[in-house]
């Protein structure tokens, strides 16, 4: 009985300790002003859209005078 309760303690202390090892990373976003965007922001997709041909990932309105940055992961 000594061996099985030795087996099932020293798996479940790797089960544990593998669980904690494993961190969550949150990537920073960096952003920058859109070159190629014209006029008002006032709609997230088109800004989107423009920035993806910017060769970013995505793009959102913001600020006062709503104006395209794109995004992407630095």
């Amino acid at each position: 009985m000594e061996k099985g309760s030795f087996g099932l303690l020293l798996l479940l202390f790797i089960v544990l300790a593998s669980q904690e090892m494993v961190l969550p990373i949150e990537a920073r976003v960096c952003e920058s002003k859109s070159h190629h965007f014209r006029g008002l922001c006032t709609i997230a997709h088109n800004c989107a859209m423009v920035c993806r041909n910017e060769g970013f990932s995505g793009g959102k309105c913001r600020g006062f005078r709503r104006r395209c940055f794109c995004t992407r992961l630095c």
